[in-house]
């Protein structure tokens, strides 16, 4: 099996994290569902050679699993300054910086109080890693990106949206 097909494989299991990960309204599990996916996004990372992508993403896991037990603004901040440095120091051109940015938006994210935000945040980062695994040429990962927005939508609407939404019995009232 080549490198480039065993990645495609590990994202394909991450997908089905990512897909439960914004079908739970706690933001615990939702985290712990993150935590799972990341190990294997990373990994397919290395096995293609981008290795910015490959470290933001293993600095993810362990900023998922944190994000579990606090919403430190101390604990982002140490998150934000290590994805700064791996990003500069694995520094591979435009590919980096887009990386770097949906890295931020969801570390901000994973330590925001409450899910609504946290939902707001990694809306915007996967905007930008769909645009990373798209330029990085890797199929399964764009698939997995996008399927990770529409559930994370899906479960937005469910939570919040669903409940702004009058019903047929409210209107004829």
């Amino acid at each position: 099996m080549t490198p480039y097909t065993l990645s495609q494989i590990l994202v394909g299991i991450a997908i089905i994290t990512d897909i439960l990960s914004f079908q739970f309204k706690d933001r615990r599990r939702i985290v712990f569902c993150l935590f799972l996916s990341g190990i294997l996004i990373s990994s397919h990372f290395f096995l293609l050679g981008h290795s910015t992508a490959g470290l933001l993403m293993l600095i993810a896991t362990t900023r998922y699993l944190t994000s579990v037990f606090t919403t430190s603004r101390r604990a982002m901040g140490f998150f934000l300054s290590l994805s700064t440095f791996a990003a500069a120091w694995t520094y591979e051109g435009l590919l980096s910086i887009i990386s770097y940015l949906g890295s931020a938006f969801q570390t901000a994210g994973a330590f925001a109080q409450h899910d609504k935000r946290l939902r707001q945040l990694m809306i915007i980062g996967t905007l930008f890693w769909l645009l990373h695994n798209t330029l990085a040429h890797s199929p399964t990962a764009v698939l997995m990106e996008a399927l990770f927005l529409v559930s994370n939508i899906v479960g937005y609407y469910r939570h919040y949206k669903r409940q702004d939404i009058p019903t047929y019995q409210q209107t004829r009232q």
